[in-house]
């Protein structure tokens, strides 16, 4: 914590007082204590003209004495004693000691020291008063002024040392480079621009999903730049204080503006940067006025065109509109999930520093994990060289690729069941599992079936889609709900009763059932119209708040057909595993045996083909 040259000047008087204190009572420390005597002794000396010096208070006398010393010896002797008053006035005493030219002092008890007694009872009150003046002076300084570095934004600032990463380090994303090379060009020669009338967004949002390579984005536009880099989080600009997270908005771009040309970088700009009026914190709430005092940055009545503000949500549906208006994020850059090309790139950037073995296919590997993020493909890599550091392996093999893919699709594997009958349950779960998808016309092939708990769940059925899909048809996803129905309905096939295995399955299913009636129009009876049943997450999906947009009986409606989609797939799924009974059976006892399955082997399985036989055939 820093210290100010005030608080210094103080702690160093506070200090002196307290040595002075010490000193003056070692100073007044007598060698011995002053004898006690009556005051008839007192007078007694008094008048054989022994006292020479009287100190007289309010409460005693203290007298000093001068005896003769024995004879043959020089010089006198000194003796200090003390006695009380009487309680009544003695009107003897004063002519007595005028008699006897007696040197008198009168004053008030403790009158000798009472400015140092102010000072020390006075010191605890002092050492108050100035922890209050201490703590006002830091809040202050956090609202309105730069002396502390409580109103100072912790953003990392990057110039020479800027990140070493360009777009040639960034996989893919074409349109989102060919969007931000114009800020790197702008940055580098402005005056191209300016003769043209042109004027570069001052404002660049990048929005997707988490994973995707947002703050990588943001890096490679630094290293491709070379120009200062203001690198903070909106979550640093939030304190329990009103006004400290404008009063670090307000630094951050002086810094910023000090240095132009620069950049500045907000990760997770959606924490401060929610619509405003939503009746959560009032008007002058702090994440609100961080906000204002934000809008006015970007495009206030100064106006700066030096400083680029790049910020990364994935969440841009709760951004406030005057945030995304023309002037401030103008620019909406998406950076969507990699494509198969990308993912193949990610992979050979992610391995350039891996000891592959030949049988490694990258192509192959990109075309089996879609849907994967840049983020989830770079855990998948590391995961595979984890794999082979701990068989001290020194290649990392397709073997060691696969049981990551296992891991980060399927969780990680724990120790297996060992009630047979849980075991012949979660068997047969899976097998409807497997066997409905491969029998539905137009589903994602099986890649593997297991009974290994894996994460939360007792057993997995992998299944990944052939190619990326954008669109979605109805037939398709009424299938994925069978396919999801199809471990439920085996159970009530094979043993006429239900387990809570199928808990997953039907969140899911019940989830795509509401989507296809609310907000994809594939109702007959809704019709092609949409209703909110909450707030949705723009790129997951994720229901965040309740809201009703609908009449009750519309409610209703909507109910009643999300349960009759799920009862219908539910139906298909048990006619389809009853009508193939002896597939299921395979299944189900192969994974009993062997406890996992591949694809082809659940294919040559419903197909009809003995195991020992597909075993042959493999080999």
């Amino acid at each position: 914590m820093e210290r100010f040259p005030w608080q210094r000047a103080l702690g160093l008087l506070l200090l002196l007082l307290l040595m002075s204190v010490m000193v003056e009572n070692l100073s007044r420390t007598p060698t011995g204590p002053s004898p006690s005597v009556s005051y008839s002794t007192f007078k007694k000396e008094l008048r054989d003209g022994n006292v020479q010096r009287v100190v007289l208070t309010d409460q005693d006398v203290t007298a000093t004495l001068y005896r003769a010393v024995a004879v043959g010896k020089a010089g006198q002797q000194v003796q200090t004693i003390r006695t009380s008053l009487p309680p009544l006035d003695d009107r003897e005493l004063l002519p007595l000691l005028e008699e006897k030219g007696v040197e008198l002092q009168v004053r008030r008890r403790g009158q000798e020291n009472m400015w140092w007694m102010f000072l020390v009872n006075s010191l605890p009150w002092l050492l108050l008063l100035g922890f209050w003046v201490w703590t006002m002076r830091r809040a202050q300084n956090a609202r309105f002024g730069p002396f502390g570095s409580f109103g100072q934004v912790k953003a990392k600032v990057y110039e020479a040392n800027v990140p070493k990463v360009t777009f040639k380090d960034v996989a893919g994303m074409e349109n989102p480079k060919r969007e931000l090379a114009e800020i790197v060009d702008y940055l580098g020669d402005p005056e191209r621009f300016q003769r043209v009338g042109g004027r570069v967004p001052k404002g660049i949002l990048l929005m997707g999903p988490p994973g995707t390579g947002k703050t990588l984005m943001a890096r490679a536009v630094a290293g491709e730049a070379g120009v200062p880099f203001f690198s903070t989080s909106a979550s640093e600009f939030i304190e329990m204080f009103v006004g400290v997270g404008a009063a670090r908005v307000r630094d951050l771009f002086e810094k910023a503006r000090a240095k132009a040309p620069s950049i500045i970088f907000i990760d997770e700009i959606d924490a401060v940067g929610r619509s405003r009026g939503t009746g959560l914190g009032g008007g002058h709430d702090e994440r609100e006025q961080t906000l204002n005092q934000l809008l006015g940055e970007m495009d206030g009545f100064e106006g700066h065109e030096r400083v680029i503000v790049i910020a990364a949500t994935n969440r841009p549906d709760v951004l406030d509109p005057a945030l995304l208006r023309p002037g401030r994020f103008d620019r909406h850059v998406v950076i969507d999930l990699p494509t198969l090309e990308e993912r193949a790139a990610i992979l050979r950037i992610h391995t350039r520093s891996m000891p592959l073995a030949p049988d490694v296919d990258l192509d192959m590997m990109a075309r089996s994990t879609p849907g994967m993020s840049g983020a989830d493909l770079e855990n998948l890599c590391n995961e595979a060289a984890l794999f082979a550091a701990r068989e001290r392996s020194d290649l990392v093999t397709k073997a060691h690729f696969e049981q990551a893919k296992d891991k980060v699709l399927m969780g990680l594997e724990r120790p297996g069941l060992t009630d047979e009958n849980e075991r012949r349950i979660t068997a047969y779960h899976e097998a409807g599992h497997a066997v409905v998808a491969r029998l539905l016309p137009g589903m994602d092939p099986v890649h593997k079936v297991t009974i290994v708990p894996r994460g939360a769940a007792l057993g997995v059925t992998q299944i990944v889609p052939e190619a990326d899909r954008h669109y979605y048809p109805k037939s398709y996803l009424l299938g994925k709900i069978t396919v999801n129905m199809g471990g439920r309905a085996a159970e009530l096939l094979v043993f006429d009763d239900l387990s809570t295995g199928a808990q997953n399955d039907l969140k899911q299913s019940t989830d795509l059932a509401e989507k296809m009636v609310c907000q994809w129009g594939m109702s007959d009876r809704v019709g092609p119209v949409t209703f909110s049943r909450g707030e949705e997450h723009v790129f997951l999906g994720k229901k965040l708040a309740q809201e009703k947009s609908y009449s009750e009986q519309m409610g209703w409606i909507i109910d009643q057909e999300i349960e009759t989609l799920v009862r219908d797939c539910e139906a298909q799924a048990a006619e389809l595993l009853k009508a193939h009974r002896e597939a299921l059976d395979r299944v189900a006892a192969a994974l009993l045996e062997r406890e996992e399955l591949t694809g082809a082997e659940v294919d040559r399985l419903i197909a009809g083909s003995g195991d020992e036989e597909g075993r042959a055939t493999e080999e």
